[in-house]
């Protein structure tokens, strides 16, 4: 394997530019995201009794979780391509471009998420039941709601959808230097075997013979 050429720039604003690149790149993500992502149709219809009550069309209530595994898909595919891209940059293999890649799929998740609802909230609007037009003449209204990003409210969900990619793009790092031969994996600066074997060094001290 051929030795690798000292790098330009530091290794610390190698792992902010990997940061500052992942979080543009979701941006990107909800953007397209927000194109794609299915809305869910549904009515507001007046009841015999006069009240209001808002249901879905058909199964258009899958469009729900469809839409939610639509970002987390897209942000899974970017944290794959990126691990991979990052393992490219050779000089600065190492612990702290994981780090990068963790924090980078963090933020990533969360501007593909913030970036996506802002838009389907801009492009479909807010649903209002109260003051949809339906009387006892016109009973049935149909709507049209923006496509959620995440799978629920909780917490937990919320935290699941920004932190999967940043696990997967740690794991696929780590599966790949796990993979290479040399402890060093290749990056700067390099470090001889006998650097890291001090048996070898202590051997070649030893007079012929012995």
């Amino acid at each position: 394997m051929s030795e690798v050429a000292p790098p330009r720039i530091s290794r610390g604003r190698a792992a902010i530019t990997v940061v500052a690149a992942l979080t543009l790149t979701g941006a990107l993500i909800g953007a397209l995201w927000a194109w794609l992502a299915p809305p869910v149709h549904g009515v507001v219809a007046l009841t015999k009794s006069g009240e209001r009550v808002r249901a879905h069309l058909g199964t258009e209530a899958d469009n729900f979780f469809v839409a939610s595994f639509l970002v987390v898909g897209m942000l899974c595919v970017m944290a794959v391509v990126a691990a991979v891209l990052v393992w490219q940059w050779r000089a600065h293999r190492g612990p702290m471009m994981v780090a990068a890649l963790a924090l980078g799929g963090a933020a990533a998740a969360g501007a593909a998420t913030g970036v996506g609802a802002a838009l389907v909230h801009w492009r479909y609007g807010s649903i209002d039941v109260a003051a949809a037009p339906i009387s006892a003449e016109h009973r049935v209204h149909y709507v049209t709601e923006a496509p959620p990003v995440f799978f629920g409210h909780s917490p937990l969900l919320v935290a699941v959808t920004i932190l999967f990619p940043a696990a997967i793009a740690a794991l696929v790092y780590a599966l790949t230097a796990v993979a290479i031969a040399r402890d060093d994996l290749g990056a700067w600066p390099p470090i001889e075997r006998d650097e890291l074997d001090p048996t070898a060094k202590a051997g070649s001290a030893l007079p012929s013979g012995q």
